[in-house]
This record gives C-alpha cells, structure tokens and sequence, in this order.
C-alpha cells in the first residue's frame, strides 16, 4: 500500500510559526496604541479611520502621527516584496531566516529608542516618530511577507476577514466550519498578545514588548526553520 503524500511545507510549519506572529502583533499594538497616542503600527484600517477624525480637527487625534505610520508601513511593504523576490528559488527556511532577522532588528532599534520615553507626556518627540516609523515599517514587512505565503486565515495582524469567515462559515449559518480551529487561535493569540503587552506597558514601559517580541519572532522562526520541510524552495511570485 502507497503511503499518503506528504504535507506541503505550508501545512506543515507555517500555521504554527503564524500563530506566534499573530500573538507579537497584539504586543506591538499595546505599545503603538497604549503607548504612543492612539497610533496603529500594525492595522492600518484603524490609522486612515483616526486620519479621518484629525483630518477635521477633531481632539485627540493628530494627522502627522498617522501619516507618519501609514508611510513607513508601505516602504516595510516595498521592502518585504523585494526582499520575497529575492528569494524565489532558494529555499524557504532562507526566506524565513532572512524576514525574521530583519523586522526583528527593525523593533529592537525601535525598542533602544523607547528607553526614557516619556508615555504621558510624548516625549521626546524623536523618539515617538521613531517608535512609529520603525515597528511600522516592521509591520508592514510583516504583512507582506505573509501576505506572500498564502497561508488561509492567519494575516497575523487583521481579524475582520478572520471574524466573518469563522461565523459566515459556521453551521449556524449552513456551512461546515472548514478551519475554525485556526481561525479561532489567531483570534485568540491576538487577543492574549494584546493582554499581555498591556500589562507589559503599564509596569514596564515600551522597550521590553518590543524587545520580547523580536525574540519571540526569531526563537519562532529558527523553530520552524530547522524543520527538514523548510528546505523546499519558493516558488515564483507575480
């Protein structure tokens, strides 16, 4: 009797690997939220939302701030796409390796310029586009990246598409649930993420989260890399 065809490398690694990305997302939401003024580094809907409301003077809200992240976190984008196209032919685990080390280096920076930020009263200012500007840039290196591996719902960031599909496909409503398990636990994983960071910020201040966070992405990646599946190669990429 043949024996079954392996799992492609997909099903194999990556849902776990983005179920830990998607828990460093709620940890980089509590700093960039909690502790940079209502600012969204990782969830761009929430920043165009907030430009929207500054845009019309409305207090609290600032307009630089949110430009500031929507902008860097397009050029993490650019960078990511590049970076995916690079890489086509090599293998996975490379790919991986790579990604991992550089949006880890983006929020360590990040992390060196939030010690001594002042969270209530914003200052220095420096440091505040700096937080922004580098875990944005992260983020959206992030979101590329993943968006590239195609892996069904886990963006490890947003939870819309995530919610609606966990209830439009449910037997509630006449489906057959198909991947609940994966998408309740990216719900659940940013939801703990975010628990956690909250916490993290209100004793620690921002440095730590984000410091724990790059180490969580590598110690994650390396994890998933050292699987013998991680070696198939990229595929090619529109």
């Amino acid at each position: 009797m043949s024996m079954p065809a392996p799992k492609p490398a997909t099903e194999q690694l990556l849902p776990r690997l983005l179920l830990l990305l998607s828990l460093t997302t709620g940890l980089v939401d509590a700093v960039s939220v909690l502790g940079l003024g209502k600012v969204f580094t990782a969830n761009m809907t929430g920043n165009v939302v907030f430009l929207g409301f500054a845009a019309v003077g409305t207090p609290g809200f600032r307009v630089v701030p949110y430009l500031v992240a929507i902008a860097a976190f397009m050029l993490g984008a650019v960078i990511s796409g590049r970076v995916g196209r690079a890489h086509v032919g090599h293998s996975l685990r490379r790919w991986l390796i790579t990604s991992s080390l550089i949006e880890a280096a983006l929020l360590w920076v990040a992390a060196v310029a939030a010690f001594g930020f002042d969270i209530p009263a914003q200052t220095p200012v420096s440091s505040l586009y700096a937080i922004i500007a580098l875990t944005a840039v992260a983020m959206g290196f992030r979101n590329a990246t993943v968006r590239q591996l195609k892996v069904p719902d886990l963006t490890t960031t947003v939870l819309t598409l995530t919610i609606t599909g966990l209830a439009s496909d449910s037997v509630l409503a006449g489906g057959s649930n198909p991947n609940w398990i994966n998408r309740a636990s990216a719900i659940a994983a940013i939801f703990a993420g975010a628990a956690l960071g909250a916490v993290m910020v209100a004793h620690g201040g921002l440095a730590w989260p984000l410091v724990v966070t790059g180490l969580l992405i590598v110690l994650g990646t390396a994890a998933c890399a050292a699987h013998p599946a991680s070696g198939a190669p990229v595929p090619g990429k529109g």
